[in-house]
């Protein structure tokens, strides 16, 4: 069924409607683990499922899968379609992938540039922009696909002239889209205003909001900055207030997302809502508890079709399981393993050079992360933040290590049964205490790395290592492949111990650039 219908359907009979969004996560255990998580989800009526699209065509079966699989849930489906980075044989045999699997809905957009990448490139001089994109769905498949596209409220990182971006929003449903999805905001008056200019432009096709709902202070930091969006003074005043207690940073998003969509309801007349899950499910369930007291969790989803039952004995426990994960190193088993957040971001040139300078040697290299650790200078490529408080016990130790060469990127120090609560180390809900391994995750010369690696197999009793380079070879002390090793773990009233931070194997080589 094409949603753009589902959408005007909400729209007519002024009914509140909701549709979820996913990504493919790294690994195949999570991917199975989505797959339950998507089958409890279905029970709550989306009007439509989306699943995202790797950076040249990255994800592609993985996103083709879990289209597949939502549609046997009886689920409409929308699968993310770019054309960055992809040669148009690869465009051709998406398009035809999806037609073959019963996939009539794509969200059709220009994309990021893959990991390792600087800049966005086209491959293929006919695919450019979006709008390209459009055009040549439409030219191949007629209206057999129901086409949208994404709409930005505060300007594209590439476009922030906020009126040309609505020039170009319609130039995209001038080639043929039927609904716009926009990217996440938190500033509702702005997209009002936003609305009103799209619809004097002339863009008529439905606008869905996209709602994500804030998971962890950290993770809406990296965000807000990845996106450039603009956050309202009194939501920042709020998280600061209450940044320590990721319980409650978490129950505050679903506030803030259930604020803004009876705000966006009753000022713009909106009814169709697109919420970005980032593959959990907890929070979603409770927006919709709260908009939708009433509602059935069970029966038929929108197609007829009935969910299948899912071997889960506790529903409860499912969905609280990772509800705390934890950046690249949470459990990769979880249906949220891989979330794009935290993806590096390559700097455009001019933007590193402010930031960085040009560093020529291996001496410039080994400065620039010791004025990170020393406060120096804000960020690296690989952390957009200050050192965070944490690092304070170890800040010495860290300087020294990248002055001799080893440029950390992550690390944490030992601890032992801190408040959940504390202001530096607590994470979680409250009235519990939590736990840490000293972690450290750096670069090293391969000069260096044989003698520090012979150094960690003589205290194999007190330290374990994984190391890879880009070629792929790889070296642990781990003897079990499937080995875990929680480095930060919990224990909270009336729950079990939660490990949002999980060293291994699978979730080390998931990360590495090929």
């Amino acid at each position: 069924m094409k949603v753009v219908d589902k959408i005007k359907e909400a729209q007519q009979t002024k009914t509140l409607g909701y549709s979820f969004e996913y990504f493919p996560p790294k690994t195949e255990l999570a991917f199975v683990h989505l797959m339950d998580r998507l089958g409890r989800m279905a029970q709550w009526h989306p009007e439509f499922v989306s699943c995202t699209w790797g950076a040249g065509g990255s994800t592609s079966t993985r996103t083709l899968d879990f289209c597949s699989s939502a549609q046997s849930y009886g689920l409409n489906t929308v699968m993310h379609l770019t054309c960055t980075n992809m040669e148009k044989s690869t465009i051709d045999q998406a398009l035809k992938d999806a037609k073959s699997r019963g996939i009539q809905n794509i969200l059709a957009l220009r994309g990021d540039p893959p990991r390792g990448s600087e800049f966005w490139e086209s491959v293929d001089s006919r695919f450019t922009h979006a709008v390209d994109l459009v055009r040549y769905i439409r030219q191949e498949y007629g209206d057999y696909f129901c086409i949208g596209v994404a709409g930005y409220p505060e300007g594209h990182v590439d476009c922030p002239d906020r009126d040309q971006e609505v020039v170009y929003l319609k130039q995209k449903v001038d080639a043929g889209a039927e609904f716009i999805m926009t990217q996440l905001f938190y500033d509702q008056v702005a997209f009002v205003e936003w609305l009103k200019k799209c619809r004097e432009s002339g863009i008529h096709v439905p606008i869905v909001p996209g709602i994500m709902p804030i998971p962890t202070y950290q993770s809406f930091r990296r965000m807000i900055h990845l996106c450039n969006i603009h956050v309202p003074e009194e939501i920042s005043r709020v998280l600061e207030e209450i940044k320590s207690d990721d319980q409650k940073v978490k129950t505050y998003g679903v506030a803030l997302a259930v604020s803004m969509m009876k705000y966006l309801n009753k000022e713009a007349g909106i009814y169709s809502f697109h919420i970005s899950t980032l593959n959990l499910e907890r929070s979603t369930r409770l927006i919709l508890d709260q908009l939708q007291p009433q509602r059935s969790l069970t029966g038929k989803p929108s197609s007829g079709k009935v969910v299948p039952t899912l071997p889960i004995h506790d529903p409860t426990r499912a969905e609280l399981w990772d509800e705390f994960p934890n950046g690249r190193y949470g459990d990769s088993r979880s249906p949220a393993f891989g979330e794009t957040l935290y993806a590096n971001q390559i700097q455009p040139t001019s933007q590193a050079i402010l930031k960085w300078g040009l560093p020529k040697t291996e001496e410039d290299i080994k400065s620039l992360f010791a004025n990170y650790i020393n406060g120096t200078i804000q960020s690296l490529p690989w952390c957009e933040e200050r050192l965070q408080t944490e690092s304070e016990a170890i800040r010495q130790r860290l300087k020294q290590l990248n002055e001799h060469g080893y440029l950390t990127v992550s690390s944490q120090p030992a601890i032992d049964g801190v408040p959940s609560t504390d202001s530096v180390y607590g994470w979680g809900p409250t009235k519990g205490y939590v736990y840490q391994k000293a972690f450290i995750e750096f670069f090293v010369s391969d000069k260096q790395v044989n003698q520090l690696l012979k150094c960690f197999n003589e205290q194999s009793d007190s330290i374990t290592y994984y190391a890879t380079n880009k070629k792929g070879d790889f070296a642990t002390n781990v003897i079990d492949d499937d080995a875990q090793n929680a480095v930060t773990w919990g224990v909270f009233p009336g729950k079990e111990i939660i490990q949002p931070t999980i060293i291994e194997e699978a979730s080390f080589k998931s990360w590495k650039v090929n």
